[in-house]
């Protein structure tokens, strides 16, 4: 029975730790892992260029490879389109999202970020998304182990030409060896970056095959281009001789009109003329020659960043600026969505499988700005819906509107013409809060009953005889008749509020939202006497009791 491995790849292969310890796909100066590499560019043509990609196709990448390297070479325009959406995407921010709220979780999210923060991670990212020209790109993960830890010390380019496909589908990575045999690749140990240009085989989804005619076709106007404005750009020198001219003054009067078109200088026998013929369409054709290259750059430019108003200062036609912005920033977007999928595939949850274990949660990177909330547009919302008794979080709203809790003694912002209002430390909150527990309580007691009952209707009851008012109970019971007359249209929705609220937090949210305009000055003096009245009514109904 063969013995299970407790880590596999993403194929379903079984992941050998040795192995992650070696640098295995390191060029060589010998074998097929060589750096060298050949010019299929050379003497190029339509013939020749669907041979490479039909070889391509069958499996065999390699003079297409070098064909997509020489391109980038030797045109400047797609060298820097396509260089533009690559680096527009490295270096786009990066965020890491704990797998959970669990301590362990948070920990990997911490040690990740913190590993995303080196200054090489850019040129790296850079190096994945060749992926965009070629189709796929391979990253050789180089692991640190040295003090029993697991963590990428470094990402290594790898060239596409050192690696192949399954002949079965075309899809399956594989590795070619030092003496050329396909391998599959070691579990845990390569980044395999595939970002489509569309549908279909790795081989065939790169920009790259665009480029390649529109580069071809390019190549050819302007040789011929070069070819117009060495020769016919320039007048047609004409030189005459006379009947009796010899042959060694017919070659003299040769290489007299031959030198005018470089050196400008020239001397003839006096009986010779030379005239100067203008051509007079010389910048109608000129124009033709810049109009078709001009023509297959923008080509070029719709294919890798899907417009040309930002790459080939063509302005009004279709959309204005603004919009073929967004059209950049879209593909942009669905670039860094991605690469963030390759990445958390191919390094993230190996690197947590290796280091705290198979099968566990593993935080999640996003790479790309995401879009900004709309601050007007939700408090406008926040603020209706309020207005109708939906309750919201104000803890929330602080998160999502990026402000922090104000602390006691603290300057804060308020409307003109409203008093500030007091901020009281955590003790205060809790003896304030005690406080209206035990009044709402009883507010929401008396909301089903047809009024409060006084102290001495209360001693009456107990004692079953009629008794003299005593001065501290009539107190009392003027503070609490005086306090019922003032939150007696509040005790219903009050009530109702008690009902709804999960915490006293959400309680007093809902209590500020819904008596926003209540000056709760005079409230809160009466319901303190009014507590410390009954209070002390409330002795003097024992001692009354005990003494009689």
């Amino acid at each position: 029975m063969a013995r299970p491995y407790a880590l596999v790849d993403p194929y379903g292969r079984p992941v050998v730790r040795s192995t992650l310890k070696e640098e295995i796909a390191a060029p060589t100066t010998s074998g097929v892992r060589s750096p060298i590499t050949s010019y299929p560019g050379d003497g190029l043509d339509p013939v020749r260029l669907g041979s490479i990609l039909r070889e391509a196709d069958r499996g065999d990448p390699m003079q297409y490879m070098e064909l997509a390297e020489t391109i980038e070479e030797r045109d400047a325009h797609y060298l820097g389109v396509l260089g533009t959406r690559r680096r527009s995407v490295s270096q786009l921010d990066i965020n890491v999202e704990p797998a959970s709220g669990d301590p362990i979780d948070k920990e990997k999210a911490e040690r990740v970020e913190k590993w995303l923060k080196r200054l090489e991670l850019s040129d790296e990212l850079f190096d994945i998304l060749d992926a965009i020209g070629k189709g796929y790109s391979f990253t050789e993960i180089i692991w640190d182990s040295s003090s029993g830890q697991w963590e990428p010390k470094r990402l290594e380019a790898r060239d596409q030409r050192w690696f192949r496909f399954e002949t079965y589908d075309l899809r399956t990575p594989l590795m070619l060896t030092e003496s050329g045999q396909k391998e599959p690749l070691p579990g845990f140990k390569f980044i395999f970056g595939q970002i489509k240009a569309k549908t279909g085989l790795p081989l065939r989804s790169g920009l790259a095959r665009v480029a390649m005619w529109c580069y071809l076709f390019k190549k050819y106007t302007e040789r011929d281009w070069a070819i117009f404005t060495q020769g016919y750009g320039q007048p047609v020198r004409l030189g005459k001789y006379g009947p009796g001219a010899s042959k060694e003054d017919r070659q003299k009067l040769l290489r007299a009109v031959s030198n005018i078109a470089g050196d400008f200088a020239a001397i003839i026998p006096e009986s010779m003329q030379i005239e100067f013929v203008e051509a007079g369409n010389v910048g109608t054709t000129n124009d033709l020659y810049k109009s078709r290259a001009d023509w297959l750059d923008q080509q070029v430019s719709k294919a890798v960043v899907g417009q040309t108003a930002t790459t080939d200062a063509v302005t009004g036609g279709l959309g204005s600026g603004k919009e073929h912005r967004q059209v950049q920033e879209d593909i942009e977007q669905a670039d860094a969505n991605s690469l963030s999928a390759i990445i958390n595939r191919d390094l993230i949850r190996p690197w947590m499988d290796l280091e705290y274990g198979p099968g566990g949660n593993a935080p999640t990177v996003l790479i790309g700005t995401p879009e900004p909330e709309d601050i007007a547009a939700l408090s406008t919302a926040v603020t209706a819906l309020v207005g109708v008794g939906f309750r919201v979080s104000q803890k929330e709203m602080r998160t999502r509107l990026g402000l922090s809790e104000p602390e006691a003694g603290e300057e804060i912002l308020i409307p003109p013409g409203q008093n500030v209002p007091e901020l009281r430390t955590e003790t205060e909150t809790a003896r304030r809060g005690s406080i209206f527990e035990r009044f709402l309580a009883a507010a929401k007691y008396q909301s089903g009953q047809n009024g409060p009952e006084t102290h001495d209707q209360s001693q009456r009851r107990s004692t079953g005889r009629t008794a003299p008012p005593s001065p501290v109970g009539l107190s009392a019971d003027r503070l609490v008749e005086e306090a019922q007359s003032e939150i007696e249209g509040m005790v219903g929705s009050i009530a109702e509020m008690l009902d709804r609220a999960n915490s006293y937090e959400e309680f007093a949210e809902m209590v500020g939202n819904g008596f926003h305009d209540l000056d709760d000055r005079r409230f809160r003096t009466l319901l303190q006497e009014a507590l410390m009245a009954a209070e002390a009514a409330g002795w003097a109904a024992i001692e009354e009791e005990a003494g009689g």
